[in-house]
């Protein structure tokens, strides 16, 4: 569910992490990491938002019902 940034950032990382890993610069390979990590949490906030929007929506719908 993630957008361009998140998608970005995982394989900006990825490559830091491969270089860093190819030349034994530990730095590098951390960033890679911390980078690929930064990624996943913007997925895991967008998910989160999108999850909120529906219960907000669902429960919207279920008040606006005439039972």
């Amino acid at each position: 569910m993630g957008d361009d940034r998140s998608a970005m950032d995982k394989a900006k990382g990825k490559a830091k992490e491969m270089a860093g890993k190819a030349t034994g610069d530990d730095r590098l390979k951390g960033e890679g990491r911390t980078d690929q990590a930064k990624g996943k949490a913007k997925d895991a906030m967008d998910e989160a938002k999108g999850n909120v929007q529906g219960m907000r929506d669902s429960l919207k719908d279920k008040g606006d019902s005439k039972d």
